[in-house]
């Protein structure tokens, strides 16, 4: 047997002794450790679910929350659970690239209809399989989480793609989304989420990509002239914990606690979807920034203009992932 499986195996053998000493010795600590603050739909999930499975499990666990990176930041987290120093995290998808290239059809532009057939998608047996994609690499999903639909700003109406051409644009960390903006002949500017609103007062960049409550609560609306309903993305989280422990839990504690995941996230999407309706009414009302609505038939050589970027990826995403994505639109 190769080295690291033997390593694999042991770090799994000593998950499941210590689950099992910890469940006679008293409560299994949880250690649930994300950026967000609490009244946000991710700290809210996270609320839910400690509610939940120590109502559910009743001193066999102890749920401890850690909201807006009290014990690690995004660049951290991941290496905290993989070593064991907290169990669950919610990261956004685009955080997975170095763990399986597959996630990024999250990021494919127009390629979901809606937030409703994401969770098609999501439910079906291709979102389901890829919550187990990193399994050899010690991650277990256990579940999606929106944040929303993405809409582009910008200091000027961008009404057809040639509109877009030539402005810089604020990107995530993603060879998909540097391509989205390629296929329209825009530029692209990676750059931390703590970096935009900077970026667009002083011009580093001309526009950007989020969802509405990001833009409000960050104000990108205060400087940026024009928010286009392009609905032409999509933002997910990933709820995940180390697989190792995850196994090695007592089998009517895993299956509790996976009851009360499903549940918390059911009620973090409730909120995420409302809060999205909520926050765009909350510009519009501002009125800093102008919001265009846009039509089917507006919206249509977007979509064109990027399409091929789905041919582009799916050598690393998978044909049959995209198509189960593609098939998610019909209700």
């Amino acid at each position: 047997m190769k080295l690291h499986h033997l390593i694999r195996a042991a770090v799994a053998f000593a998950a499941l002794g210590l689950a099992q000493a910890a469940s006679a010795a008293g409560p299994i600590v949880i250690k649930f450790s994300h950026v967000a603050t609490d009244n946000t739909p991710k700290g809210q999930t996270a609320l839910k679910f400690k509610e939940l499975a120590e109502k559910a499990l009743p001193g066999k666990v102890d749920v401890q929350l850690f909201p807006n990176s009290q014990l690690f930041g995004d660049g951290k987290e991941m290496e905290a659970l993989l070593l064991g120093d907290v169990q669950i995290i919610a990261p956004a998808l685009g955080k997975f690239s170095r763990y399986t290239k597959k996630l990024q059809v999250f990021d494919l532009p127009f390629l979901f209809d809606d937030l409703e057939a994401v969770d098609r998608f999501e439910d079906g047996p291709i979102g389901q399989s890829l919550l187990d994609e990193m399994s050899g690499k010690g991650i277990k999903g256990l579940g999606y989480l929106h944040n929303g639909v993405k809409v582009l700003s910008a200091n000027k109406p961008l009404r057809t793609p040639a509109d877009a051409k030539g402005l810089k644009f604020r990107i995530q960390s993603s060879d998909v989304l540097e391509a989205q903006f390629d296929a329209i002949g825009a530029v692209s500017q990676k750059l931390a989420f703590s970096e935009v609103y900077s970026a667009l007062q002083t011009g580093v960049v001309d526009g950007q990509e989020q969802t509405w409550p990001n833009i409000y609560t960050k104000k990108f609306h205060e400087v940026q002239k024009f928010i286009m309903d392009s609905n032409h993305g999509v933002i997910e989280y990933m709820l995940i914990t180390n697989n190792a422990w995850w196994a090695g839990l007592p089998a009517d504690v895993r299956g509790a606690l996976r009851t009360a995941m499903t549940e918390a996230i059911q009620y973090g999407n409730t909120i995420a979807i409302n809060e999205a309706k909520d926050y765009r009414q909350k510009v519009i009302a501002d009125g800093k920034a102008k919001v265009l609505p846009m039509s089917k038939a507006e919206l249509a050589p977007w979509r064109e203009a990027m399409k091929p970027v789905w041919k582009q990826f799916e050598g690393e995403i998978g044909s049959d992932v995209i198509k189960a994505a593609q098939a998610a639109n019909n209700k």
